[in-house]
Protein backbone atom coordinates (compact mmCIF):
# COMPACT_ATOMS: atom_id res chain seq x y z
CA UNK A 1 0.00 0.00 0.00
CA UNK A 2 1.31 3.43 -0.91
CA UNK A 3 2.43 5.70 1.92
CA UNK A 4 2.10 8.90 -0.14
CA UNK A 5 -0.84 11.06 0.94
CA UNK A 6 -2.66 12.33 -2.15
CA UNK A 7 -5.52 14.15 -0.38
CA UNK A 8 -5.28 15.44 3.18
CA UNK A 9 -8.44 16.55 5.01
CA UNK A 10 -7.97 18.34 8.32
CA UNK A 11 -10.51 19.68 10.84
CA UNK A 12 -13.22 19.96 8.19
CA UNK A 13 -16.61 21.34 9.22
CA UNK A 14 -19.72 22.06 7.20
CA UNK A 15 -22.80 23.71 8.66
CA UNK A 16 -25.82 24.58 6.53
CA UNK A 17 -27.83 27.64 7.52
CA UNK A 18 -27.95 31.44 7.53
CA UNK A 19 -25.17 31.98 10.10
CA UNK A 20 -22.85 28.96 9.88
CA UNK A 21 -19.93 30.72 11.60
CA UNK A 22 -22.07 31.40 14.68
CA UNK A 23 -23.39 27.82 14.69
CA UNK A 24 -19.83 26.54 14.31
CA UNK A 25 -18.93 27.87 17.75
CA UNK A 26 -21.79 25.91 19.32
CA UNK A 27 -20.63 22.75 17.51
CA UNK A 28 -17.05 23.23 18.68
CA UNK A 29 -18.36 23.48 22.24
CA UNK A 30 -19.99 20.06 21.82
CA UNK A 31 -23.48 20.69 20.45
CA UNK A 32 -24.69 17.70 18.42
CA UNK A 33 -26.59 17.49 15.15
CA UNK A 34 -30.12 17.14 16.59
CA UNK A 35 -29.61 19.89 19.18
CA UNK A 36 -28.10 22.26 16.61
CA UNK A 37 -31.14 21.85 14.38
CA UNK A 38 -33.61 22.24 17.24
CA UNK A 39 -31.98 25.22 18.98
CA UNK A 40 -30.13 27.05 16.20
CA UNK A 41 -32.06 25.94 13.10
CA UNK A 42 -28.80 24.94 11.39
CA UNK A 43 -27.87 21.55 9.92
CA UNK A 44 -24.58 19.93 10.88
CA UNK A 45 -23.20 18.42 7.67
CA UNK A 46 -19.65 17.55 8.74
CA UNK A 47 -17.88 17.73 12.07
CA UNK A 48 -14.08 17.77 12.49
CA UNK A 49 -13.25 15.38 9.65
CA UNK A 50 -9.62 14.22 9.49
CA UNK A 51 -8.72 11.73 6.74
CA UNK A 52 -5.59 10.91 4.75
CA UNK A 53 -6.40 9.53 1.30
CA UNK A 54 -3.36 7.68 0.00
CA UNK A 55 -2.17 7.60 -3.57
CA UNK A 56 -3.18 4.48 -5.48
CA UNK A 57 -5.72 3.33 -2.87
CA UNK A 58 -9.49 2.97 -2.99
CA UNK A 59 -10.78 4.93 -0.01
CA UNK A 60 -14.42 4.08 0.65
CA UNK A 61 -16.54 6.51 2.66
CA UNK A 62 -19.72 4.88 3.85
CA UNK A 63 -22.66 5.60 6.08
CA UNK A 64 -26.43 5.67 6.12
CA UNK A 65 -28.54 8.41 4.55
CA UNK A 66 -27.77 11.73 6.22
CA UNK A 67 -24.34 10.65 7.47
CA UNK A 68 -22.54 13.31 5.42
CA UNK A 69 -20.73 11.08 2.93
CA UNK A 70 -21.91 12.83 -0.26
CA UNK A 71 -21.39 16.22 1.38
CA UNK A 72 -17.81 15.20 2.13
CA UNK A 73 -16.88 14.06 -1.37
CA UNK A 74 -18.23 17.30 -2.84
CA UNK A 75 -15.81 19.26 -0.69
CA UNK A 76 -12.82 17.66 -2.40
CA UNK A 77 -13.43 19.53 -5.66
CA UNK A 78 -15.25 22.41 -3.92
CA UNK A 79 -18.68 21.75 -5.30
CA UNK A 80 -19.49 22.56 -1.67
CA UNK A 81 -17.53 25.18 0.27
CA UNK A 82 -16.58 24.25 3.85
CA UNK A 83 -17.43 26.26 6.93
CA UNK A 84 -13.96 25.60 8.34
CA UNK A 85 -11.00 23.30 7.79
CA UNK A 86 -8.35 22.41 5.27
CA UNK A 87 -8.18 20.25 2.12
CA UNK A 88 -4.87 19.67 0.35
CA UNK A 89 -4.27 17.78 -2.88
CA UNK A 90 -0.61 16.93 -3.50
CA UNK A 91 0.16 19.44 -0.76
CA UNK A 92 -1.75 22.23 -2.51
CA UNK A 93 -4.44 24.11 -0.60
CA UNK A 94 -7.65 23.53 -2.55
CA UNK A 95 -9.48 26.26 -0.64
CA UNK A 96 -6.96 28.86 -1.83
CA UNK A 97 -7.51 28.15 -5.54
CA UNK A 98 -8.97 30.91 -7.71
CA UNK A 99 -11.71 30.17 -10.25
CA UNK A 100 -9.31 29.33 -13.09
CA UNK A 101 -7.23 27.03 -10.88
CA UNK A 102 -10.35 25.35 -9.56
CA UNK A 103 -11.62 24.68 -13.10
CA UNK A 104 -8.26 23.14 -13.93
CA UNK A 105 -8.43 20.95 -10.82
CA UNK A 106 -11.88 19.67 -11.82
CA UNK A 107 -10.93 19.10 -15.45
CA UNK A 108 -7.48 17.59 -15.10
CA UNK A 109 -6.88 16.35 -11.55
CA UNK A 110 -10.26 14.99 -10.42
CA UNK A 111 -12.86 13.16 -12.48
CA UNK A 112 -16.30 12.39 -11.03
CA UNK A 113 -18.73 9.52 -11.64
CA UNK A 114 -22.28 10.19 -10.42
CA UNK A 115 -25.09 7.87 -9.33
CA UNK A 116 -27.45 9.21 -12.02
CA UNK A 117 -24.86 8.76 -14.81
CA UNK A 118 -24.96 12.48 -15.86
CA UNK A 119 -24.68 11.71 -19.58
CA UNK A 120 -25.74 14.26 -22.18
CA UNK A 121 -28.75 12.73 -23.99
CA UNK A 122 -28.09 14.49 -27.31
CA UNK A 123 -24.51 13.23 -27.55
CA UNK A 124 -23.33 9.80 -28.61
CA UNK A 125 -21.55 7.36 -26.33
CA UNK A 126 -18.26 8.35 -27.97
CA UNK A 127 -18.93 12.06 -27.48
CA UNK A 128 -19.97 11.53 -23.86
CA UNK A 129 -16.82 9.53 -23.18
CA UNK A 130 -14.71 12.38 -24.52
CA UNK A 131 -16.49 15.20 -22.67
CA UNK A 132 -13.52 16.00 -20.43
CA UNK A 133 -11.34 16.55 -23.47
CA UNK A 134 -14.09 18.51 -25.20
CA UNK A 135 -14.34 21.03 -22.36
CA UNK A 136 -10.57 21.48 -22.54
CA UNK A 137 -11.04 22.66 -26.13
CA UNK A 138 -9.80 19.48 -27.79
CA UNK A 139 -11.29 18.33 -31.11
CA UNK A 140 -12.89 14.90 -31.51
CA UNK A 141 -10.09 13.83 -33.84
CA UNK A 142 -7.62 14.47 -31.01
CA UNK A 143 -9.24 12.17 -28.46
CA UNK A 144 -11.38 9.75 -30.49
CA UNK A 145 -8.81 6.96 -30.41
CA UNK A 146 -8.37 7.29 -26.65
CA UNK A 147 -12.14 7.36 -26.09
CA UNK A 148 -12.63 4.26 -28.23
CA UNK A 149 -9.87 2.48 -26.31
CA UNK A 150 -11.47 3.08 -22.92
CA UNK A 151 -14.96 2.31 -24.17
CA UNK A 152 -13.65 -1.04 -25.36
CA UNK A 153 -11.88 -1.53 -22.04
CA UNK A 154 -15.17 -1.14 -20.11
CA UNK A 155 -17.01 -3.47 -22.48
CA UNK A 156 -18.69 -0.99 -24.85
CA UNK A 157 -16.85 -1.66 -28.08
CA UNK A 158 -19.31 -1.27 -30.95
CA UNK A 159 -21.61 1.02 -28.94
CA UNK A 160 -19.78 4.27 -29.77
CA UNK A 161 -22.52 5.70 -32.01
CA UNK A 162 -25.41 4.82 -29.70
CA UNK A 163 -27.18 7.43 -27.58
CA UNK A 164 -27.64 7.11 -23.78
CA UNK A 165 -31.36 6.27 -24.02
CA UNK A 166 -30.45 3.22 -26.13
CA UNK A 167 -28.32 1.76 -23.33
CA UNK A 168 -29.18 -0.09 -20.13
CA UNK A 169 -28.37 1.49 -16.78
CA UNK A 170 -25.25 -0.63 -16.37
CA UNK A 171 -24.03 0.31 -19.83
CA UNK A 172 -24.67 3.99 -19.15
CA UNK A 173 -22.57 3.80 -16.00
CA UNK A 174 -19.79 2.15 -18.01
CA UNK A 175 -19.83 5.26 -20.22
CA UNK A 176 -19.44 7.33 -17.05
CA UNK A 177 -16.40 5.31 -15.99
CA UNK A 178 -14.92 5.52 -19.49
CA UNK A 179 -15.40 9.29 -19.42
CA UNK A 180 -13.47 9.49 -16.14
CA UNK A 181 -10.67 7.38 -17.63
CA UNK A 182 -10.45 9.37 -20.86
CA UNK A 183 -9.88 12.50 -18.78
CA UNK A 184 -6.67 10.87 -17.50
CA UNK A 185 -7.22 12.46 -14.09
CA UNK A 186 -5.16 10.82 -11.32
CA UNK A 187 -8.07 11.08 -8.85
CA UNK A 188 -11.50 9.53 -9.41
CA UNK A 189 -14.48 10.48 -7.25
CA UNK A 190 -17.41 8.04 -7.37
CA UNK A 191 -20.53 9.18 -5.52
CA UNK A 192 -22.89 6.19 -5.04
CA UNK A 193 -21.87 5.29 -8.58
CA UNK A 194 -23.38 1.79 -8.55
CA UNK A 195 -26.33 2.32 -6.18
CA UNK A 196 -28.95 2.67 -8.94
CA UNK A 197 -27.98 -0.62 -10.60
CA UNK A 198 -29.49 -4.07 -10.19
CA UNK A 199 -27.52 -6.36 -7.83
CA UNK A 200 -25.91 -8.54 -10.51
CA UNK A 201 -24.95 -5.56 -12.67
CA UNK A 202 -23.69 -3.80 -9.57
CA UNK A 203 -21.43 -6.73 -8.73
CA UNK A 204 -20.09 -6.74 -12.31
CA UNK A 205 -19.32 -3.02 -12.06
CA UNK A 206 -17.47 -3.56 -8.78
CA UNK A 207 -15.39 -6.28 -10.42
CA UNK A 208 -14.68 -4.00 -13.38
CA UNK A 209 -13.53 -1.21 -11.07
CA UNK A 210 -11.19 -3.55 -9.19
CA UNK A 211 -9.83 -4.91 -12.47
CA UNK A 212 -9.15 -1.40 -13.80
CA UNK A 213 -7.64 -0.30 -10.49
CA UNK A 214 -5.20 -3.22 -10.46
CA UNK A 215 -3.92 -1.93 -13.79
CA UNK A 216 -4.14 1.87 -13.36
CA UNK A 217 -3.57 2.49 -9.62
CA UNK A 218 -5.72 5.61 -9.54
CA UNK A 219 -6.52 7.38 -6.28
CA UNK A 220 -10.22 6.56 -5.87
CA UNK A 221 -12.69 8.00 -3.38
CA UNK A 222 -15.85 5.86 -3.43
CA UNK A 223 -19.08 6.75 -1.63
CA UNK A 224 -21.56 4.03 -0.67
CA UNK A 225 -24.21 3.14 1.92
CA UNK A 226 -23.67 -0.59 1.31
CA UNK A 227 -21.30 -2.42 3.68
CA UNK A 228 -20.77 -5.41 1.38
CA UNK A 229 -19.71 -3.05 -1.40
CA UNK A 230 -17.44 -1.14 0.96
CA UNK A 231 -15.70 -4.27 2.22
CA UNK A 232 -15.23 -5.57 -1.32
CA UNK A 233 -13.67 -2.38 -2.68
CA UNK A 234 -11.90 -0.58 0.16
CA UNK A 235 -8.20 -0.39 0.90
CA UNK A 236 -9.12 2.22 3.52
CA UNK A 237 -12.62 2.42 4.98
CA UNK A 238 -14.14 5.50 6.61
CA UNK A 239 -17.49 5.11 8.39
CA UNK A 240 -19.55 8.24 9.03
CA UNK A 241 -22.50 8.85 11.31
CA UNK A 242 -24.27 12.20 11.70
CA UNK A 243 -21.42 14.01 9.96
CA UNK A 244 -18.65 12.51 12.10
CA UNK A 245 -16.05 9.79 11.52
CA UNK A 246 -16.96 6.88 13.79
CA UNK A 247 -14.06 4.63 12.73
CA UNK A 248 -11.58 4.40 9.87
CA UNK A 249 -8.79 2.07 8.82
CA UNK A 250 -8.19 -1.27 7.11
CA UNK A 251 -11.67 -2.77 6.54
CA UNK A 252 -10.47 -6.16 7.78
CA UNK A 253 -9.27 -4.59 11.01
CA UNK A 254 -12.56 -2.75 11.49
CA UNK A 255 -14.49 -5.98 10.95
CA UNK A 256 -12.43 -7.81 13.57
CA UNK A 257 -12.09 -4.84 15.94
CA UNK A 258 -15.20 -2.64 15.79
CA UNK A 259 -14.54 0.44 17.87
CA UNK A 260 -18.10 1.62 18.48
CA UNK A 261 -21.55 0.05 19.11
CA UNK A 262 -22.71 1.65 15.85
CA UNK A 263 -20.05 -0.32 13.95
CA UNK A 264 -20.92 -3.51 15.86
CA UNK A 265 -24.52 -3.19 14.71
CA UNK A 266 -23.45 -2.35 11.18
CA UNK A 267 -21.37 -5.51 10.77
CA UNK A 268 -23.57 -7.88 12.78
CA UNK A 269 -25.22 -9.51 9.75
CA UNK A 270 -22.25 -9.55 7.38
CA UNK A 271 -21.04 -12.87 5.93
CA UNK A 272 -17.67 -12.85 7.67
CA UNK A 273 -16.39 -15.94 5.85
CA UNK A 274 -16.87 -14.18 2.53
CA UNK A 275 -15.18 -10.88 3.41
CA UNK A 276 -12.45 -11.81 5.88
CA UNK A 277 -9.08 -12.65 4.32
CA UNK A 278 -6.41 -15.11 5.37
CA UNK A 279 -3.97 -12.25 6.09
CA UNK A 280 -6.26 -10.94 8.83
CA UNK A 281 -6.50 -14.23 10.73
CA UNK A 282 -3.17 -15.99 10.13
CA UNK A 283 -0.28 -16.04 12.59
CA UNK A 284 3.21 -14.99 11.57
CA UNK A 285 4.75 -17.26 14.22
CA UNK A 286 4.99 -20.73 12.68
CA UNK A 287 7.05 -23.91 12.39
CA UNK A 288 8.20 -24.21 8.76
CA UNK A 289 8.65 -27.96 9.15
CA UNK A 290 5.18 -28.68 10.53
CA UNK A 291 2.84 -30.94 8.50
CA UNK A 292 0.54 -28.51 6.68
CA UNK A 293 -2.73 -29.40 4.98
CA UNK A 294 -1.90 -27.23 1.96
CA UNK A 295 -0.97 -23.72 0.84
CA UNK A 296 -3.08 -20.56 0.96
CA UNK A 297 -2.63 -17.07 -0.41
CA UNK A 298 -2.96 -14.08 1.93
CA UNK A 299 -5.82 -12.74 -0.18
CA UNK A 300 -7.92 -15.94 -0.04
CA UNK A 301 -11.20 -15.44 1.81
CA UNK A 302 -12.16 -17.70 4.70
CA UNK A 303 -15.02 -19.21 2.69
CA UNK A 304 -12.41 -20.69 0.35
CA UNK A 305 -10.44 -22.09 3.28
CA UNK A 306 -13.55 -23.66 4.82
CA UNK A 307 -14.25 -25.45 1.54
CA UNK A 308 -10.67 -26.75 1.35
CA UNK A 309 -10.65 -27.94 4.96
CA UNK A 310 -13.58 -30.29 4.44
CA UNK A 311 -14.82 -29.33 7.89
CA UNK A 312 -11.74 -30.70 9.67
CA UNK A 313 -10.99 -28.21 12.46
CA UNK A 314 -7.65 -29.90 13.26
CA UNK A 315 -6.05 -28.78 9.98
CA UNK A 316 -3.39 -26.09 9.71
CA UNK A 317 -2.54 -24.44 6.40
CA UNK A 318 0.63 -22.77 5.24
CA UNK A 319 0.28 -19.17 3.97
CA UNK A 320 2.65 -18.29 1.16
CA UNK A 321 3.65 -15.19 -0.76
CA UNK A 322 5.75 -15.50 -3.93
CA UNK A 323 6.50 -19.11 -3.04
CA UNK A 324 7.75 -18.26 0.47
CA UNK A 325 5.95 -19.03 3.72
CA UNK A 326 4.81 -15.90 5.56
CA UNK A 327 2.33 -17.39 8.01
CA UNK A 328 0.13 -20.24 9.13
CA UNK A 329 -3.63 -20.52 9.57
CA UNK A 330 -5.15 -23.00 11.99
CA UNK A 331 -8.79 -23.87 11.44
CA UNK A 332 -9.43 -23.25 15.13
CA UNK A 333 -8.32 -19.61 14.68
CA UNK A 334 -10.47 -19.32 11.58
CA UNK A 335 -13.51 -20.61 13.47
CA UNK A 336 -13.02 -18.05 16.25
CA UNK A 337 -12.77 -15.25 13.68
CA UNK A 338 -16.19 -16.18 12.30
CA UNK A 339 -17.93 -15.47 15.61
CA UNK A 340 -19.23 -11.88 15.40
CA UNK A 341 -19.04 -9.31 18.16
CA UNK A 342 -22.41 -9.21 19.91
CA UNK A 343 -24.75 -6.52 18.62
CA UNK A 344 -25.45 -3.62 20.98
CA UNK A 345 -29.22 -4.03 20.93
CA UNK A 346 -29.70 -0.65 19.23
CA UNK A 347 -29.79 -1.71 15.61
CA UNK A 348 -29.62 1.01 12.93
CA UNK A 349 -32.63 1.52 10.69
Amino acid sequence: MSQEVKISIRNLYKIFGKEPDVALEYVRRGMGKAELLERQNHVLGLRDINIDIREGDITVIMGLSGSGKSTLIRHLNRLIEPTAGEIRVDGRDVLALNEAELRQLRRETMSMVFQKFALLPHRTVLENAGMAMDVRGRKLDDYEQEARRWLARVGLEGQENQYPHQLSGGMQQRVGIARALVSNAPIMLLDEAFSALDPLIRSDMQDLLLELQAELKKTIVFITHDLDEALKLADHLVILKDGEVVQQGDPQHILLNPGDPYIVDFIADINRARVLRVRSVMTTEFDPDAPYAGDLAESDNLETVLARSGGDTARVFRVVRDGRQVGALAMTDLTRALVPTAASGHRHT
